[in-house]
């Protein structure tokens, strides 16, 4: 757990990618690695979701994570497929325990304090926020820290080039995660040459906050 939570503290940022067809995780990886950015979050959105982290575990230098995880089967498949950590929209104790059993770290999601305290009862204190902008953003992350010190943030959701110093700015946050460098359109399409330029801005970007 701890390898993967400071590679990801290393990159600052998790490309969230959703993918329709497998042949485009490929060049998906050679423009995230190009940028300067070698890690992905693949989402269960779409049923190429597993063939896709398949596809990169075995041909791909990416951190690789699973997304949109909901249930215990999911969960099992990804670290099947080979999936280095596994990403919940929210606190699903069966989830998140079956994670913890399989001994891959797990990122549930979580938005106010009982979420907090449900999986600081798992053993858990580095934790996906979301939705992040939707549920109030830094002013909310900044609230949740004071009697929270121990737990670290991972905010999703309504992420930005234009926000996400603002959130790695809180020394509660280790990294954003966000899907604006790697836009569904930009991947359908095959403009990857957008999805590289788009990456060596926000690495650019989260580079100069250091």
């Amino acid at each position: 757990m701890s390898d993967i939570i400071n590679k990801i503290k290393q990159l600052k940022i998790i490309p969230v990618v959703t993918i329709d067809k497998v042949s485009d995780v490929e060049p998906l990886a050679e423009a995230l690695v190009s940028g300067g950015l070698p890690c992905a979050e693949i989402t269960l959105r779409t049923d190429e979701g597993l063939d896709a982290i398949n596809v990169l575990s075995r041909n791909s230098p990416v951190l690789l994570g699973a997304g949109t995880v909901l249930t215990v089967d999911q969960a099992s498949a990804a670290r099947d497929a080979g999936a280095q950590f596994i990403v919940t929209p929210g606190f699903n104790p069966k989830v998140v325990q079956h994670c913890l059993t399989l001994n891959i770290p797990v990122f549930p999601g979580i938005s106010n304090p009982t979420d907090i305290e449900m999986a600081l009862e798992a053993g858990l204190t580095d934790l996906k926020f979301f939705p992040a902008e939707a549920y109030g953003g830094v002013k909310t992350l900044k609230a949740l820290s004071a009697p929270y010190r121990m737990v670290s943030f991972i905010p999703t959701g309504g992420i930005s080039q234009d926000n996400i110093n603002q959130y790695l700015g809180l020394d509660s946050v280790i990294a954003c995660a966000g899907s604006w460098m790697v836009k569904p359109d930009w991947i359908k399409n095959g403009r990857f040459d957008k999805v590289l330029e788009s990456v060596k801005k926000a690495v650019k970007k989260v580079g100069a906050h250091e």
